[in-house]
């Protein structure tokens, strides 16, 4: 088996840290009202999973699923919905959670098919932001940390369905 160590750019305590930070936010701006969360799989499952814990409201969740990478590192430009949501967000408060906003396609593509859909309230928290990248200005509403244009990998997100194990977001390095 092959041995794999990335550099490591956000260390899983870092991450720990922020999300103490957001989760208080979070439930300071909704105090009192019930939240649904949607998650964007696969890659923002680590952080939902961890950010919702730090959430002190009662938390309806949902899963989502989107994809505009496919294998590669660069976004194909086409975003596909791979799975919805299983119930009405009419008139909620919706939050939604995902990895990384990067050119910023698939969030522009998801709260357009969300706002139809009438929620009182719609907000993004996303673990990672490059701004250099972004072409489809969104707004983050919680953001954890503004990274450099490096392809990262780790706390979720993969490089071809990998490496999502990893506790925390390192640089993916040619030549591993």
């Amino acid at each position: 088996m092959e041995s794999y160590s990335p550099d490591v750019l956000i260390s899983e305590e870092d991450i720990a840290l922020r999300l103490e930070d957001l989760g208080r936010a979070i439930t300071e701006d909704y105090q009192g009202q019930e939240l649904v969360v949607i998650c964007v799989l696969k890659g923002a499952f680590m952080f939902c999973s961890d950010l919702i814990k730090k959430i002190e409201l009662p938390i309806k969740l949902e899963f989502i699923s989107l994809s505009s990478y496919g294998d590669g590192t660069s976004s194909s430009g086409n975003v596909v919905l791979d799975m919805d949501i299983s119930s009405s967000i009419a008139g909620k408060n919706v939050l939604v959670i995902e990895d990384i906003v990067d050119t910023g396609l698939t969030i522009k593509t998801l709260n357009e098919m969300l706002l139809v859909r009438k929620p009182k309230s719609l907000k993004l928290a996303s673990l990672l932001f490059k701004p250099s990248r972004n072409e489809h200005p969104a707004k983050i509403d919680y953001l954890g940390f503004e990274i450099e244009d490096k392809f990262v990998i780790g706390y979720g997100l993969d490089y071809a369905g990998r490496y999502r194990e990893l506790p925390y977001v390192g640089v993916l390095n040619a030549g591993n």
